[in-house]
């Protein structure tokens, strides 16, 4: 009952409406000038480059550029890899099957290297669910603009969040000082932990991924990604209690957001009303994305989904339902990889115990 009731309370707010509004406008600003410029086949770009703008949401101006600048760099080398991998498939003459599995490979790769890449640069929020969710969406893409094109969209939205990030400044009431934030010292244990979290994010990605694609190919389901990024939101928390609390939210949360991007998609919205929910989504999921992270999930599910049809065209029947399972998948397999290591000091071996017979 208390992991109920803790599953549906929310925190007191603190100001979040401040990086709401910023999160927000950097991302409707590049999707309407894009709508605008009848390119949306470039929105995938401008949408993940737009995440930038989620860190650093509480620090100082200074702090804060700082942050978001790694963020932004690190994010553009991941949509770099993913469009070259997305071209894969014809450079190597692969068929779709091996190309699937490969990507899934790299993904996993992905998942891994930015957990410890966040880590090292201790970026805030935790982890590598949008480097995942964004390598393996723009790889995925059958058809890909030009990569000169891509990367100018991915880069110019990345400036643009990063001059949002200090606006504020223009108003002595809401200026800081510009003070450099000091240089990084990683301290022994902090670097193990690095370590030892890419290596959780590395199996649960690939678990995920690689069951959730191998019950696509016997079911007829797809978006195999969607599992690998369920998967890892179980990892980021201080307890166990925590992660499997999260777990459970992305699964209430996702079927939530699913009822509302049916209710959007059969208003049947043109280009530019799409890019202004997809606005509004994104400034309800950082509105409640510290203070109640089932009613960020609410809105975080139309949003990546909308992103998504913007760019391929689906049937929406299908995407729901994908979306539902591979949710269901990786939030299991991420809520396992938690329990495994409890499970692990409870029933394992005892010290001095061995695993197999004299």
């Amino acid at each position: 009952m208390k992991l109920l009731a803790e599953m549906f309370s929310i925190g007191p707010g603190n100001k979040d409406h401040h990086p709401a509004l910023r999160c927000a406008t950097g991302v409707f600003v590049p999707l309407i000038t894009l709508v605008l410029l009848g390119r949306l086949d470039l929105a995938i770009f401008a949408s993940f480059g737009a995440f930038t703008g989620i860190y650093g949401r509480g620090e100082p101006h200074a702090a804060r550029f700082s942050l978001q600048l790694r963020a932004g760099l690190l994010m553009l080398l991941v949509m770099l890899l993913a469009a070259l991998s997305a071209r894969i498939e014809t450079a190597w003459g692969l068929d779709r099957t091996a190309t699937t599995w490969l990507l899934v490979l790299a993904t996993t790769l992905v998942a891994g290297g930015c957990s410890v890449a966040i880590s090292w640069l201790r970026l805030r929020p935790g982890g590598s669910l949008f480097h995942i969710f964004a390598f393996a969406a723009i790889a995925s893409i059958p058809n890909q603009p030009p990569l000169w094109q891509g990367m100018l969209v991915a880069v110019l939205t990345t400036v643009l969040c990063l001059l949002i990030g200090f606006s504020s400044r223009i108003l002595p009431s809401h200026r800081t000082p510009w003070a450099w934030p000091p240089r990084i010292r990683r301290t022994a244990a902090e670097k193990r932990t690095a370590w030892l979290e890419g290596l959780g994010y590395l199996v649960a990605a690939g678990l995920a991924g690689s069951l959730a694609t191998w019950a696509g190919q016997q079911l007829g389901f797809g978006h195999n990604y969607w599992a690998m990024v369920a998967a890892v939101v179980p990892l980021v928390g201080h307890t166990t209690r925590h992660r499997i609390r999260r777990g459970v939210q992305r699964i209430v949360g996702t079927v939530l957001g699913l009822l509302v991007l049916a209710a959007v998609l059969l208003l049947g919205l043109e280009p530019w009303q799409t890019v202004l929910v997809m606005a509004l989504c994104q400034f309800g999921a950082e509105m409640f994305i510290i203070r109640q992270y089932l009613l960020a999930q609410v809105f975080v599910t139309p949003l990546a989904l909308i992103s998504t049809l913007l760019v391929v065209p689906a049937s929406p029947s299908a995407l729901l339902r994908d979306r539902i399972i591979e949710t269901v998948i990786g939030a299991a397999v991420g809520i396992a990889v938690v329990l495994a290591p409890a499970a692990w000091r409870r029933f394992g071996p005892g010290p001095g115990q061995s695993t197999t017979p004299a």
